[in-house]
């Protein structure tokens, strides 16, 4: 029973995504924008569903961690993720700019519950600070290269298309805070992780 779930929950969280594919392939506001943000999330699909072919399986909580950036960047390549209907948290918390692209980015460390769970079960590293850290610097990592990737994107396109994909909205550490909001993403779910597996770990 418990290895069908681990097979039904994937493909229920991939059944979800093609859904919302399909309905946001529609109008978007930018195609030019939606297919270089779309392309993002299929690289990543490709990564997690080569992985689980190969037999390099996770939980069925890391696969819901890592759906929530898939849905969210599938969502914010239609709108471009300075247009996002995100009004009610913008004006409920008093923000100046539409901050669903922060949002998004702080689900980018979901993952690094994914690569905590595969270091602690394959026992790849010896010390539980290492477990805890290692994660959060991957994704970190991870976090800059991406800004690089879009900096060289925005450089090299029109100047409007380089605009709609960065997001920035005029914000000039928007790189900065994007990177800020992926590592705290990834404290929490490493957080998170620990808060799961801490009886296990005191057996230890």
């Amino acid at each position: 029973m418990k290895n069908k779930t681990l097979h039904t929950v994937p493909l229920f969280l991939l059944e979800i995504y093609f859904v919302l594919f399909t309905a946001l392939a529609f109008s978007p506001v930018d195609r030019r924008t939606w297919l270089v943000e779309n392309a993002t999330v299929w690289i990543i699909l490709a990564v997690i569903i080569t992985l689980y072919v190969r037999g390099i399986r996770f939980s069925n909580t890391s696969y819901i961690l890592m759906s929530v950036l898939i849905y969210l960047h599938t969502i914010g390549g239609h709108y471009t993720f300075a247009h996002v209907p995100f009004e009610w948290v913008t004006n409920f918390f008093g923000f100046e700019r539409n901050n669903f692209d922060r949002l998004a980015h702080f689900t980018v460390g979901f993952y690094a519950f994914p690569i905590a769970e595969w270091l602690y079960r394959k026992r790849l590293v010896a010390h539980r600070f290492l477990l805890y850290t290692y994660p959060v610097f991957a994704i970190a990592t991870i976090a800059m290269s991406y800004e690089l990737i879009e900096w060289v994107y925005a450089t090299s396109s029109d100047p409007a298309a380089g605009a709609a994909y960065l997001g920035s909205q005029g914000d000039q550490w928007d790189a900065q805070k994007d990177m800020f909001a992926d590592t705290l993403g990834a404290i929490v779910a490493v957080v998170f992780f620990g808060f799961l597996h801490r009886k296990r770990m005191h057996k230890k």
